[in-house]
């Protein structure tokens, strides 16, 4: 299986009203990314994520941030690339826009 880096801004969604607000440390396994195919909005697929924060606090419900994600699959790049929207699901839900895809030292990762 392929590893592919995404840049991406995400917005987790405010709590529910009386409940506490939950943080995710950068590094976090707790969501997954739900995206479309690209050009075949009757394709979607889940994909196990681990999301970086690039900010020196936790990702909390409410907030916008950027982050890196990570995700693997050999068919990720049919469902993932700039400009896509995909929604977030686990431990709590949101939404996000990806900007980019991360490249280190000239190849895919």
């Amino acid at each position: 299986m392929t590893h592919f880096k995404f840049r991406a801004l995400v917005t987790l969604d405010p709590p529910a009203p009386d409940a506490d607000v939950r943080q995710f440390a950068s590094g976090t396994h707790n969501l997954m990314i739900h995206a479309c195919q690209l050009g075949d909005l009757s394709h979607d697929k889940y994909f196990p994520t681990v999301i970086a924060c690039d900010a020196e606090h936790p990702l909390q419900q409410g907030e916008r941030a950027v982050v890196t994600f990570t995700v693997e699959g050999d068919d990720a790049l049919e469902y993932l690339g700039a400009g896509q929207q995909f929604t977030i699901f686990g431990a709590c839900a949101g939404h996000g826009v990806i900007s980019r895809r991360e490249f280190t030292d000239g190849q895919p990762s």
